[in-house]
């Protein structure tokens, strides 16, 4: 497996859903970064299941850091945080032992590693490890925010229901930081909500749309061709479970569009040069041009479902009907927000690591 993202900043994921802990180590953190408790303990209940929305597997989330902090500074050397799994209960799985559950991994890890990963909850496929990186990325965001770089994720649709755009980005952003559902229009949150519980109730699960703005990041960020921005953040995105699909600026709408409505023309105000429109998503070339970076991630349903499927028995090879019971999630994509704004903070202070050197989230005039 290739647990380890980033270049010159690096985060590494380990554990499973069901074992003893599950966490993170970060390194390439320069020395001096407060350590904000509050910040992590926040990351970790925007990822954390509320409600009649969520799976009841409910982790308290008691993290340890463990290596890599002194006096609530970091020391520039590896940083560790783990999570222990309380609320465990594997006899469900028992069950549908040997049955792969369509949508997840168990076909491929069997075919990967041999019958040997860990089958329940997922195991490292989980998206328990997710509150590791939720913990470790809320370090790197305050650090990026004395920089005066700012990252907010919302549903734009979830069940076929859509929020409204951004407008203001700064104070769009500012209400984002605040809501633990992640919509900006009230009406359409409560929609979103009757909709998945409606799913639930029928034993079945609802996808959606997630889009990030990552504001006030400068211009120059990006490394051409493979490590491009774009590269970059696909990436990390594509390491979430569930997501299948991201686009940046208009996405796929550019290929309906002409050149001369794409293209962002560009002005000069008071010494600095923006483009008037963003439809290339603050990025040009793979670089940062220092407009806003927008993109957008398709979270497919949860897999697990109640509804009964057809699939196959790993070892026989024989056909069966499965139904996932259990404590499940019918809906991951206002929990998966907390997991998009952790990694895309690792992403960009990587990129600026790798731009202005290894100690830019400690110096104070860049």
């Amino acid at each position: 497996m290739k647990n380890t993202f980033g270049s010159v900043l690096t985060v590494t994921v380990f554990g499973e859903s069901h074992g003893p802990a599950v966490g993170a180590v970060i390194d390439g953190l320069a020395p001096g970064l407060p350590v904000n408790g509050k910040s992590i303990e926040k990351a970790l209940l925007y990822r954390r299941p509320f409600g009649d929305i969520s799976t009841s597997r409910i982790e308290k989330d008691d993290y340890s850091v463990i290596s890599g902090v002194y006096n609530g500074f970091t020391q520039g050397t590896p940083l560790c945080i783990i999570i222990p799994n309380k609320d465990i209960k594997s006899e469900s799985y028992k069950r549908i032992s040997g049955l792969a559950r369509p949508g997840h991994a168990d076909l491929t890890a069997f075919y990967k590693y041999n019958g040997f990963s860990d089958p329940n909850g997922g195991g490292h496929f989980s998206g328990r490890i997710t509150a590791a990186l939720c913990a470790a990325g809320a370090i790197v965001t305050d650090a990026l925010r004395v920089k005066g770089i700012r990252i907010a994720t919302h549903i734009l649709r979830c069940a076929g229901i859509d929020d409204r755009d951004f407008e203001n980005f700064s104070k769009d952003i500012e209400d984002l930081e605040n809501k633990r559902f992640a919509v900006l229009d009230d009406k359409a949150a409560a929609e979103m909500t009757e909709s998945i519980k409606c799913a639930a109730a029928a034993g079945d699960s609802v996808g959606g749309v997630l889009e990030t703005v990552i504001h006030g990041i400068p211009a120059g960020a990006g490394e051409p061709f493979f490590d491009s921005a774009e590269s970059v953040i696909s990436h990390a995105m594509f390491s979430i479970g569930g997501v299948k699909g991201v686009e940046f600026g208009a996405g796929f709408a550019a290929a309906d569009m002409r050149g001369s409505v794409c293209n962002d023309e560009f002005r000069a105000e008071n010494g600095r040069i923006y483009t008037t429109t963003n439809n290339n998503g603050g990025i040009n070339g793979g670089i940062t041009n220092g407009m806003p970076i927008v993109f957008r991630c398709a979270v497919k349903p949860t897999p697990s479902v109640s509804v009964e499927q057809k699939t196959v028995d790993i070892k026989s090879k024989e056909n069966a009907v499965i139904s996932v019971n259990g404590r499940h999630d019918p809906c991951i994509v206002h929990r998966v927000r907390a997991v998009v704004d952790a990694l895309t903070a690792f992403c960009i202070a990587d990129m600026l690591c790798i731009k202005y050197g290894t100690d830019y989230l400690a110096k104070e005039n860049i």
